[in-house]
């Protein structure tokens, strides 16, 4: 772990262990009936005691759909993270979207990738086919 000017960067390890794998299943997400991302390529990324995230291809994603937002957040673990939001869902799909778009070194393989809360967006799922 060390401090830049303003942010504290850690390193995933035993105490916050963090894992990035390939999916093999098909991943797709969408909102209000309309598919908004389709692909075979998923990372699934793991993260100490959170939920399993899909984190999924930028080419793979609508982003004529989304807008990009001022929203930003920050993780120790990965960096700074934008949003967009998805105006086919209304005031539920506000900020639905994330991705970090200079990751830190541990967690790069999520750059170009975006993800969705799955209670922002309808189902996203899993198939096999």
């Amino acid at each position: 772990m060390f401090a830049t000017a303003e942010r504290t960067i850690k390193t995933p390890g035993p105490d916050h262990p963090i894992t990035i794998a390939p999916n093999p299943l098909r991943v797709v997400v969408s909102v209000d009936g309309r598919v908004i991302a389709d692909t075979r390529e998923a990372l699934t990324l793991r993260e100490a005691h959170f939920g399993t995230v899909h984190y999924i291809p930028r080419k793979d994603v609508k982003m004529s759909l989304l807008e990009r937002t001022s929203h930003a957040t920050y993780c120790p673990y990965k960096g700074e993270c934008n949003y967009y939001s998805i105006p086919a869902g209304g005031e539920r799909s506000v900020n639905a979207v994330w991705t970090y778009e200079s990751p830190y070194e541990p967690v790069s393989q999520i750059k170009d990738y975006v993800a969705f809360y799955p209670d922002r967006v309808g189902p996203i799922e899993e198939r096999v086919y």
